[in-house]
């Protein structure tokens, strides 16, 4: 038997006025996307805002269902819009953010892992790394370099 160890780098700033002014900027546009989310169920509300090779920025929220597996994920949804509103321009970053109904988030909540997977292909597809910003309601930011830190493991076209 063998062990392997895999670990994920990010950085930690204290506070997002620590990030460089764009990385500010995209946090603010994820945090201005959580009024779109729709969150009746759970209360939990992620907003999204995605970083365009061509300086653009989209935003996207979760959108909830009665029947939970119906659900849509803000990070799925903003992808799936960047790629049909822009084709061809890869998203270069990724900001996202989350607020409870029910209590204040302090650390932040790294995406779920179908969301991962689709960063992932997303990165796989574009040939792009995509940096991935998190924020709780307060408290620090994480900054990942690539999508694919968050799922070192992901699945991809090498196994079809």
């Amino acid at each position: 038997m063998k062990e392997h160890t895999l670990q994920a780098t990010f950085h930690i700033y204290e506070t997002d006025t620590e990030l460089p002014q764009a990385d500010q900027t995209l946090l603010a546009h994820a945090r201005e996307a959580l009024g779109y989310a729709y969150a009746p169920y759970s209360g939990f509300r992620v907003g999204v805002a995605a970083q365009m090779a061509n300086g653009d920025i989209i935003n996207g929220s979760n959108y909830e269902n009665a029947a939970y597996p119906l659900c849509i994920c803000a990070e799925q949804s903003v992808l799936a819009s960047a790629a049909s509103r822009y084709p061809g321009v890869s998203v270069t970053a990724l900001a996202v953010v989350v607020k409870s109904a029910h209590k204040t988030i302090s650390v932040p909540a790294a995406p779920c892992g179908g969301c991962r997977q689709v960063i992932c292909e997303t990165e796989h597809k574009n040939q792009q790394d995509i940096r991935v910003i998190l924020q709780g309601e307060t408290g620090p930011v994480y900054v990942f370099q690539h999508g694919r830190d968050l799922l070192p493991l992901a699945f991809s076209d090498s196994y079809l």
